[in-house]
């Protein structure tokens, strides 16, 4: 069949991200290799009242701009309308606090992953359930608010993640992939379900509180069970114009980081991938369970309900992009103007020709909280002495090195934990400039770190793939089906890690370590709002 025969038939495949900067749509064909249309929409997170969230109106309304935008390249290429879809997958940003009532109503504005006042909560946890409970975890967010004794926590009746959430609205059914899954209460690997004897504890702990934690968390599914169909309501939520026909049906939705994992074909033992976008994070497949617990170590799942050590920094390439920008603002100002893609690939490959240490600079990327660097607020800075070696290949260098600064310690926990790690899969705009990132992120892990053709299509192809999978599931494990069927021939480049690079990346990371008093310093003096 030909692209248009195959969306006319109604056997395309539907992928949906909810990222934290964009909102994106991918449309694959019967080869889930075959991009056959993308949309996207532009949002950003609010600050509001000390929190850090987004207005579900605006999920709608976002929704529905990238899916017109992705029906609109559908007919202009292929000359149909987008009528049906096979299957659909929805992903988004992991973690945070999405509470409903009996009637459905949301009870709070919802708390994103970027929140970091669940201190107390967290620690709590951690001790009274054995595991690094992290910050931005639902459990973590629901207790912070029974200890804060807020008064909407006796009326909840439904806690879920953004992308369960969109599923939600879209089928009626209240799931979540496993990996999603665990980023809201610990999965006990042998059920691939939440943790019984875990929520036990919690139940006695917040006895009378909180209605019982099973009550309130989403049924858990994993990849390759049917989580549902788009009803009318749904297809008229997701296509302002009523093209789209409801009867789709629907992937487990999972967060970001599984199908960052499932788009860089990382989910059996010994791979492992990083994500690069506002947070940035690692996720490596276990042989064996850690020896100990670590609070810069989360414990999560693939998509298939396998073991992850996961890093997450809340901090990733935004700081990087304002400096861009601060550059991009010069060539125009000056008469030259370049587009943004030129300024970053001007700007990454001058950091080819830095420092390995690049000259002495130091950049924190922080403008939020960072668990990680024992930060509860963010405060960006560029740091040198006055024997440092100020020129643009150094600071553009550190700015990059920056990106991989806080992730780099808490990979270097893993070493010591002696993980095995064949190859590092990277994905994220940030790699689109061949060999710099790349090449870097390799210094920093000293591993080797493998880029593919879908680096930029992320978890929107990620989970149109999972979509995809529905099919295939009776007769393949997600590892075979990556393996065998999506990833068999694709073109990956290599980039091995530069014995200057790696030496020079630890001497940096000395002086990033170090200078985390700086930082701390920082937030202590520059209160929030501070001009």
């Amino acid at each position: 069949m030909t692209a248009a025969e195959t969306i006319a038939a109604g056997r395309a495949v539907l992928g949906i991200e909810l990222g934290s900067t964009r909102i994106k749509a991918c449309l694959v064909g019967a080869d889930v290799n075959e991009v056959l249309a993308t949309g996207a929409h532009t949002w950003e997170n609010s600050y509001v009242d000390g929190r850090w969230t987004y207005d579900l109106d605006e999920v709608w309304t976002g929704l529905q701009a990238a899916f017109a935008d992705l029906a609109a390249q559908v007919r202009a290429r292929h000359g149909v309308a987008l009528e049906r879809v096979r299957a659909i997958g929805v992903s988004a940003m992991m973690h945070g606090y999405l509470a409903f009532d009996e009637a459905g109503d949301l009870l709070v504005p919802f708390r994103t992953w970027r929140n970091t006042s669940t201190g107390p909560a967290a620690a709590e946890l951690t001790e009274l359930l054995g595991q690094n409970i992290p910050l931005r975890w639902s459990i973590a967010h629901l207790h912070q608010a029974v200890l804060d004794d807020e008064p909407h926590v006796g009326a909840v009746r439904l806690i879920t993640t953004l992308a369960g959430y969109v599923h939600w609205r879209l089928t009626g059914r209240a799931v979540l992939g496993v990996g999603d899954a665990s980023g809201m209460f610990p999965i006990d690997a042998a059920t691939g379900d939440y943790d019984a004897a875990l929520a036990t504890r919690y139940d006695e702990r917040a006895a009378g509180r909180v209605p019982r934690l099973r009550d309130l968390l989403p049924e858990v599914l994993r990849a390759g069970e049917v989580a549902g169909t788009l009803t009318a309501d749904g297809a008229a939520l997701l296509d302002a114009s009523g093209t789209l026909q409801p009867g789709a049906a629907l992937c487990p939705p999972e967060g970001d980081a599984g199908t960052g994992m499932v788009a860089t074909n990382a989910v059996a033992p010994r791979t492992g991938n990083v994500s690069a976008g506002t947070s940035i994070f690692a996720m490596v497949v276990l042989e064996r369970a850690l020896a100990e617990v670590h609070h810069e170590i989360d414990l999560v799942t693939t998509p298939a309900g396998d073991p992850v050590a996961m890093v997450h920094c809340n901090n990733g390439a935004s700081e990087l992009a304002a400096w861009v920008g601060l550059f991009e603002r010069f060539a125009a100002a000056s008469g030259t103007p370049l587009e943004s893609d030129a300024v970053f690939d001007v700007l990454f490959r001058e950091a080819l020709a830095g420092a390995a240490d690049a000259g002495g600079l130091l950049a924190y990327n922080h403008l939020a909280g960072e668990p990680i660097a024992g930060t509860d607020a963010g405060r960006p800075l560029f740091v040198r002495t006055p024997g440092s070696e100020l020129s643009l290949a150094n600071v553009m260098r550190a700015q990059l090195y920056g990106v991989f600064g806080t992730l780099a310690l808490g990979m270097r926990i893993l070493a010591d934990e002696q993980v095995a790690l064949d190859q590092m899969y990277a994905h994220g705009g940030m790699f689109r400039t061949a060999g710099v990132a790349q090449r870097f992120l390799a210094a920093a892990l000293d591993a080797p770190v493998a880029v593919g053709e879908t680096a930029s299509e992320g978890g929107a192809w990620g989970i149109a793939v999972l979509a995809a999978y529905l099919d295939a599931a009776s007769t393949l494990d997600l590892t075979s089906y990556l393996r065998d069927r999506v990833f068999a021939g694709a073109a990956v480049e290599v980039a091995d890690p530069d014995p200057a690079d790696v030496a020079g990346f630890t001497a940096y990371l000395d002086r990033y370590r170090a200078g985390l008093a700086v930082e701390r310093a920082a937030v202590a003096a520059l209160p929030e709002g501070t001009s």
